[in-house]
């Protein structure tokens, strides 16, 4: 049986990359290969480029109500074709079918939000800005946009970016994962049904190689990134020096503060599935707890630990968990077990309780495949290594913490600023808790809080190397240039 070639999409055309070789595409559940992609060249890059860059002269001065008007379609091909889409998301990503399908609905909640393009593009007109002056914004496109996607959100997370470049008239560029490009190889199918003139949509498929063509190209006004954060720094650092625009969103390590008049029941079940959905490979998985209190800390790693060993780790796609609600797949891939397991290793050095292991966990029937159970440290104080990296695994460490203010401290002093959720019943502490907690995204009483597609999307201090966030509103801003307008006329 032949392997499956992953192929690009330029200027309205699917077409065979040229490349300096390929990648295996793997199912992580089972270590079959799925596919490969090609690791395309600069110049590969650089014809897409031009094809977004040809094609921006006339997308442009279309009305933006007729910019959208593909995206009304697009979302509806999604709709009707999103058990494939999940089952494929799946199969080469490892996230369970209901995790997959939950990304999918926040993908089509994008796309609706930036079908509002003509008003989110609206301007601001001042009468009488002096007299007989008048003042005027416009927001108008600025060319070619692009964006590097990370394997953890295939469908998702492209479409923080994607519809809102294309309805506020710029063109785009979306260079998959080499990871999990089958996602978005699959929604560009259905792209490709929507009407887009040529060139508007392209994707791209390879490394590092690629993303230094987006930055080498002058063409290219911005690049959105999402990834580590030392990658998000080298982006920031190249960007700035090309006078390119940049959204660059990094590494997480987000805190749950348990409060000692927390809901004891529903907030261990919603701490639960903020760890571990998606085996803990999301930006906004909780991966560690505070415990205000020695009352709350005890019950915290008792039913916190009872609750993980509860878990179902399996391969998302067999049959007889596949309906599960809390299905942990693998990681993405050897070299990330080995890591992970690399920190499990200097927890245990550096001095913390391995309260529950999850190594050596061997599913039947996928020996190939990167499992990791889920793993909990307690005893884990400020400063250690499994505290301060970002594990980006099934690996969650509990601390304990006197008061709210020393909760709120151990968030701040933290290297990342992505999320923090607290739990309790109190107004007053909740209050001071979004108010005086360091992170862009805060929960109460939410587990993962992740903010709905009309709002901003996006963290602090090292967590986000940007200005604008991503989705919403906010975003227009990234992919628009104000030109302001000052006029005056005379009686003829």
């Amino acid at each position: 049986m032949s392997i499956k070639i992953v192929k690009n999409y330029i200027n309205g055309q699917w077409r065979e990359a040229e490349n300096t070789g390929y990648l295996d595409v793997e199912n992580p559940s089972t270590g079959e290969i799925l596919a490969k992609t090609p690791l395309s060249t600069p110049a590969e890059a650089n014809r897409a480029i031009d094809a977004a860059y040809e094609a921006y002269k006339n997308w442009r001065n279309l009305p933006v109500a007729r910019r959208a008007q593909p995206l009304y379609k697009l979302v509806d091909l999604l709709r009707q074709n999103e058990d494939k889409i999940a089952r494929v998301l799946v199969s080469e990503m490892g996230k369970s079918i209901p995790d997959a399908i939950a990304e999918l609905k926040r993908a089509y909640e994008n796309i609706e939000v930036a079908c509002g393009m003509p008003v989110l593009q609206q301007g601001d007109k001042l009468i009488g800005a002096s007299f007989e002056i008048d003042g005027e914004v416009i927001r108008l496109p600025l060319g070619v946009f692009t964006m590097v996607a990370p394997f953890n959100f295939p469908a998702m997370v492209p479409f923080w970016f994607l519809p809102y470049a294309l309805a506020t008239g710029n063109t785009f560029i979306v260079k998959a994962s080499e990871q999990v490009p089958l996602t978005m190889e699959l929604i560009t199918e259905y792209i490709d049904q929507c009407d887009f003139p040529p060139g508007v949509f392209n994707l791209v498929n390879g490394d590092k190689v690629t993303v230094e063509a987006f930055i080498d190209n002058p063409k290219v006004k911005g690049i959105s990134l999402v990834g580590s954060s030392k990658t998000c720094k080298i982006i920031a650092e190249k960007c700035a020096r090309a006078n390119k625009r940049f959204q660059a969103m990094g590494s997480a390590k987000n805190h749950l503060v348990a409060m000692p008049d927390a809901n004891i029941e529903e907030m261990i079940r919603n701490m639960i599935t903020s760890c571990y959905g998606c085996a803990g490979q999301r930006c906004m998985a909780a991966s560690a707890i505070v415990a205000v209190g020695d009352e709350m800390y005890k019950k915290v790693c008792e039913k916190f630990v009872t609750a993980s060993k509860e878990v179902i780790v399996a391969n998302p796609l067999d049959p007889q968990v596949a309906d599960e609600p809390m299905v942990m797949g693998p990681v993405i891939s050897a070299e990330r077990k080995k890591f992970i397991l690399e920190m499990i290793e200097r927890g245990i050095k550096e001095g913390a309780t391995l309260a529950l292991d999850g190594r050596n966990l061997v599913v039947p029937g996928c020996e190939k495949g990167h499992f990791i159970g889920p793993t909990v440290f307690i005893d884990v104080k400020p400063g250690m290594e499994i505290h301060k990296t970002e594990i980006f695994g099934p690996v969650v460490v509990i601390l304990k913490a006197d008061t709210l203010d020393e909760a709120i401290n151990i968030i701040n002093e933290h290297q990342y600023g992505n999320g923090a959720s607290i739990y309790t019943q109190s107004g007053y502490w909740a209050r001071k808790f979004k108010l005086e907690t360091e992170c862009g995204m805060i929960g109460i009483n939410i587990g993962i809080p992740a903010p709905v597609a009309s709002l901003p999307f996006g963290g602090l201090k090292k967590s986000q190397y940007s200005d604008i966030k991503a989705q919403g509103k906010s975003i227009i801003n990234f992919f628009t240039e104000d030109k302001i307008i000052t006029e005056r006329y005379w009686p003829e």
